[in-house]
C-alpha cells in the first residue's frame, strides 16, 4: 500500500518562502545535461529577485573544465537548494530555466548579488576577479517549493 503523505504536512510553499530561501541560502546544486548524461555540481549561488536570476562562479582551473563544457551544452539547466534543521522540518526549491554566461558590463551588479548570500570558500575570495573566475545566470522561468512543518 501506498503512504498518504498528505498527513506528514508537506505543503507547497508559496512564492513569498520561495523568495525567502533563495535569499537565505547561499548553496545548491546545479543540474546540468549533455547529450542523455547528466552532471549534478554543489555550488554557491547569488540570488537576484529583482531580475529573477540565479548567478554562479567557476573557478577557471586550466584550459578545460568539466563544469564548463557542460553548462555550454546544457539548453536548460536546473538548481535545488535546501534547509532541513530535521527530518520533521524541511524545505526545499528547484528552479529551472536558461544558463547562460554573465555579460562582461553585469561583473558590478554579480558581485553584489554574490556578496548578499552566497557561500564559498576560502579561495574564492583568493582568486582575480574577471581573471580566474568564469560567471553563469540562470535565468529563472520556473520555480516550486515545497516543505514539511512538525504537526
Amino acid at each position: 500500500m501506498a503512504p498518504d503523505f498528505a498527513q506528514h504536512n508537506r505543503i507547497e510553499m508559496s512564492t513569498e518562502e520561495i523568495d525567502r530561501l533563495l535569499r537565505e541560502e547561499g548553496v545548491g546544486v546545479l543540474s546540468l545535461a549533455d547529450d542523455g548524461i547528466a552532471y549534478g555540481i554543489p555550488l554557491s549561488f547569488g540570488y537576484d529577485a529583482e531580475r529573477e536570476r540565479l548567478y554562479f562562479v567557476f573557478l577557471r582551473p586550466g584550459e578545460s573544465s568539466k563544469k564548463t563544457e557542460f553548462a555550454e551544452r546544457t539548453a536548460r539547466a536546473s538548481f535545488a537548494i535546501w534547509n532541513a534543521p530535521s527530518r520533521d522540518e524541511w524545505e526545499s526549491v528547484v528552479v529551472d530555466g536558461e544558463l547562460r554566461r554573465v555579460d562582461d558590463g553585469d561583473w558590478d551588479r554579480v558581485h553584489d548579488v554574490l556578496a548578499d548570500n552566497a557561500w564559498y570558500p576560502t579561495l574564492f575570495s583568493e582568486t582575480e576577479p574577471m581573471q580566474d573566475i568564469l560567471g553563469w545566470e540562470l535565468r529563472i522561468a520556473s520555480r516550486s517549493g515545497l516543505q514539511r512543518r512538525r504537526a
